[in-house]
C-alpha cells in the first residue's frame, strides 16, 4: 500500500488528504497547527509529530503550504530524504521552485513541482488540474499518485514552468474577478437588470464560467465558506507582480488591484472567499 506524507492541512490540503485516504493511501499528516490535522486523523491518517525523518518509508511527500519560503523551511526539517520525491502543490515563485529543487536534491531527494488549479470540491472528486514541472521521467514515476487527484496531470516542462503556469492562472482569476465585479457594479448603478446583462454576456466570447460561479455571492454579499481566500489571492497576485518584474515585464496595471486587495487586510474580508473583492469595488467596505 502506498504511503504518503502530507505537509499542510488547510482547506486544500485537507481535501487532498481526504481524497487520498478514500483511495486507499496510507497517509501521514503534519500541520504547524496540529489541530487542523484532526479531521484527517479521524479518517485514519497518522500524525507526524516530528518532521525529522518523517519522509522515511514514504513514496512521496506532498506539501500544500503557503508559499515557497515556508515550503523550503518545512522540507528542510525532514532531513535526509533518501530518494523520496517531494511534490509541492502550493503556489510559489518560479525562482523559488527552482531553488527548492536544488535544496531537495541536496537533501538526497527527488523533486517534481505539481501546483494545482482547483480547490476543495475538485480535490475531493479527484478532478484537480495538476501541472507538473521537472523531469519527465520523475513524472512518469509519480503518475499513479497524481492520477488519484487529477484525471489528466499535465507535464509543462522543466522546473519553473508549472510554477509560471499557476501564477499566470491565478493572476487571471484575480483580474477576471475584478473586471466582472466592476461590470456588475456599473450595470446595477445604471438600473439595468442583472439578468438582462447576463443574457447578453453568457453567449458572448467574453463569458467565463467563474462569472456565474460567483454571481450569487456578489449579489447577496455572502462570502462565507471560502475555497480560496482574499488573502491568498492577494499573496499570489503580489507574487505574480514580483515575478513579472524579474522577467522584465510591465505589470504596472496590476498595482491598483494589489492596492485594492490590501484594503481587506485586518477585516473579515481577508479570510472570506476571494469574491469578497466585490465588496471592495463598492468604494467602501460593506
Amino acid at each position: 500500500m502506498t504511503t504518503i506524507a502530507l505537509l499542510g492541512t488547510g482547506l486544500l490540503g485537507e481535501a487532498i488528504g481526504c481524497r487520498l485516504l478514500h483511495r486507499g493511501v496510507t497517509l501521514r499528516v503534519w500541520n504547524r497547527s496540529a489541530e487542523k490535522c484532526e479531521p484527517l486523523l479521524k479518517q485514519g491518517a497518522a500524525l507526524i509529530e516530528n518532521l525529522a525523518g518523517a519522509a522515511k518509508g514514504c513514496q512521496a511527500v506532498i506539501t500544500v503550504l503557503r508559499d515557497g519560503p515556508v515550503s523550503a523551511e518545512v522540507i528542510a526539517q525532514l532531513g535526509d530524504l533518501d530518494a523520496v520525491c517531494c511534490l509541492p502543490m502550493g503556489t510559489m515563485g518560479i525562482s523559488e521552485s527552482r531553488q527548492l529543487e536544488l535544496q531537495v536534491q541536496a537533501q538526497q531527494g527527488v523533486y517534481l513541482e505539481a501546483p494545482v488549479l482547483g480547490s476543495k470540491p475538485e480535490a475531493l472528486k479527484g478532478t484537480l488540474l495538476v501541472m507538473a514541472g521537472g523531469s519527465a521521467e520523475v513524472l512518469q514515476q509519480q503518475l499513479p499518485l497524481l492520477r488519484l487527484l487529477s484525471e489528466a496531470p499535465k507535464w509543462m516542462g522543466a522546473t519553473g514552468s508549472a510554477a509560471a503556469s499557476k501564477l499566470a492562472l491565478n493572476q487571471l482569476i484575480a483580474s477576471l474577478t475584478h473586471g466582472y465585479s466592476l461590470a456588475l457594479r456599473l450595470v446595477q448603478a445604471s438600473g439595468l437588470e442583472v439578468e438582462s446583462f447576463m443574457e447578453v454576456l453568457r453567449p458572448s466570447a467574453l463569458y467565463a464560467p467563474t462569472v456565474d460561479k460567483k454571481l450569487e455571492r456578489m449579489l447577496t454579499h455572502d462570502f462565507t465558506n471560502p475555497n480560496f481566500s482574499t488573502a491568498l489571492m492577494r499573496k499570489d497576485l503580489q507574487l505574480f507582480v514580483r515575478e513579472a518584474g524579474l522577467a522584465g515585464l510591465n505589470a504596472e496595471a496590476l498595482a491598483g488591484l494589489v492596492e485594492l486587495l490590501t484594503r481587506a487586510e485586518g477585516t473579515p474580508l481577508d479570510a472570506a472567499d476571494y469574491s469578497a473583492l466585490h465588496a471592495l469595488t463598492a468604494g467602501s467596505l460593506l
